[in-house]
């Protein structure tokens, strides 16, 4: 990739793979919005139902580097297509769903295709643009994610509610046609240069500098989680208005739109420099809370710029897992893509559950202590990977 510069195609391919990351993103996330729906029309209890949610993360998480590690010798262009046609596929069964263990079973098998096609996404967008602008590539597909929480998801979530659940499957049958048509137009012929055994793939998880990097995504989203979780008693808790918290969750979820693009403009140089003072800030932001919320408008402030801060890791680690893969095990690229989305579900999973168990000892606002303090630690161990990268820079 000679050019430095992002021609019309380039363009095209980012928008098109924005806009299966946002379908990818609505379909996960608006389960949700529709849960209570689901439940009673399948006569099971809303704990029940939350299941889907947890079954889905869990198949995600597992599941995802281990199809990613079979299928590294794919090409990309007729796997994804075939991937982007199965969601459609179990999109349309959950319209007809009419059991929970159909609707369970279709969803975690959704799980795997919308990791697996995540990944993949992120491997085309880095390796089909040039240098300098793989940042800004990834951060528009990572956009995809944003746009589901800020316009996929209410729209579902109203469609539910108009109609029923099985109709907001139906938008998400509609919209992953549409990123098909788009995606056999668009994506590129590619061709994986290697072709490497399971043993091959999973030797990269014994590297010390790849399990390093794979907890700074980890930590920083379970920072931003511990609070995030709890964020709507936080905000009963400073007198919001019940008719408005719902506003200030759209608001929050538009702030992390400019979260996203600030997140490409720090990958663009010294990606990893940088973030271990994005963290600082992040953790100085995430204990102000504790003293803000005292104060309405100190706290609504205090509460956006966690927004600005929540994703900006995310383009920078996605991209050093995967110079770090091409360092150490260049076999291994496409199961390194798969590990920043595995990475955001166990920082979540960590950050919320460590955030519950602070919660439930009593102090609600000392969750934004905890999560400061893992700020910190994905801080610090920033700052060790950089230090090690530097060193390593260094002439023998």
């Amino acid at each position: 990739m000679h050019t430095t510069e992002l021609t019309k195609r380039h363009w095209l391919l980012i928008l098109t793979l924005t806009l299966l990351t946002f379908v990818l993103g609505t379909s996960e996330f608006v389960i949700v919005g529709i849960l209570t729906d689901i439940s009673s029309s399948l006569h099971i209890t809303n704990a029940k139902a939350g299941t889907l949610v947890s079954a889905f993360a869990i198949t995600f998480a597992i599941a995802t580097p281990l199809v990613m590690s079979a299928t590294s010798h794919f090409p990309k262009r007729k796997w994804m297509l075939f991937l982007i046609g199965s969601f459609i596929i179990l999109n349309a069964l959950c319209v007809i769903s009419t059991t929970y263990v159909m609707l369970l079973a279709l969803r975690m098998m959704t799980a795997i295709v919308t990791g697996v096609l995540i990944s993949l996404a992120m491997i085309v967008a880095s390796e089909n643009m040039p240098i300098a602008k793989r940042g800004l590539a990834i951060s528009f597909v990572f956009g995809g994610f944003t746009l589901a929480n800020v316009i996929g998801v209410p729209i579902g979530t109203v469609i539910a509610e108009r109609y029923d659940w099985n109709a907001t499957f139906l938008l998400t049958t509609f919209l992953g046609a549409i990123a098909f048509l788009a995606s056999f137009f668009i994506l590129p012929t590619m061709h994986s240069p290697f072709r490497s055994s399971m043993r091959d793939q999973f030797s990269l998880l014994t590297h010390p500098r790849i399990l390093m990097a794979f907890f700074i995504p980890s930590l920083g989203f379970g920072a931003t989680y511990a609070v995030y979780t709890y964020l709507v008693p936080i905000l009963k808790g400073m007198e919001a208005p019940s008719g408005s918290i719902s506003w200030i969750l759209f608001g929050y979820g538009f702030i992390s739109i400019f979260s996203n693009i600030l997140a490409g403009k720090i990958a663009s140089y010294n990606a990893i420099g940088r973030l271990r003072f994005v963290f600082l800030v992040q953790a100085v932001v995430l204990i102000s809370l504790y003293w803000t919320t005292d104060n309405f408008i100190f706290g609504l402030v205090n509460i956006s710029l966690m927004s600005l801060m929540a994703i900006l890791l995310t383009t920078s680690t996605q991209l050093y897992l995967i110079d770090l893969a091409g360092i150490y095990q260049p076999k291994a690229t496409g199961l390194a893509a798969s590990l920043m989305p595995v990475a955001s579900n166990v920082g979540i999973a960590f950050g919320s559950a460590l955030g519950g168990i602070v919660y439930h000892q009593g102090n609600l606002m000392s969750v934004t202590l905890v999560g400061g303090l893992i700020a910190i630690l994905a801080s610090l161990l920033t700052f060790l990977s950089h230090r090690l990268d530097q060193k390593q820079k260094k002439p023998a």
